[in-house]
């Protein structure tokens, strides 16, 4: 009779052990997929950052180019592929 209460009391405690090692393993999942979550909002931040700042190296390029030209139409034509890029991320950004 002993040894079937010492039997069954070690499957409790070690049931009990199981039951606690599940509970913190929930825990750190929970806490894991917050943590992917917030990482994956900071990518999303620092791809429109990237994004933005391609643009402004696009801007700088060109106007680099026009400081050297004095021709107006060829200007008057940068300035309308500028401002349909424009357009184009001013629609994107509407989606």
């Amino acid at each position: 009779m002993d040894k079937v209460s010492i039997i069954v009391s070690g499957l409790e405690y070690k049931i009990k052990k199981i039951v606690d090692l599940q509970n913190e393993t929930s825990t750190e999942n929970k806490k894991l997929k917050q943590d992917i979550h917030e990482i994956k909002h900071i990518i999303e931040d620092q791809k429109v950052i990237i994004n933005k700042l391609e643009e402004k190296i696009k801007v700088l390029k060109i106007v680099k180019t026009l400081e050297g030209r004095e021709d107006s139409y060829q200007t008057k034509l940068k300035i309308n592929e500028l401002v349909r890029e424009i357009d184009k991320c001013i629609a994107l950004l509407n989606k």
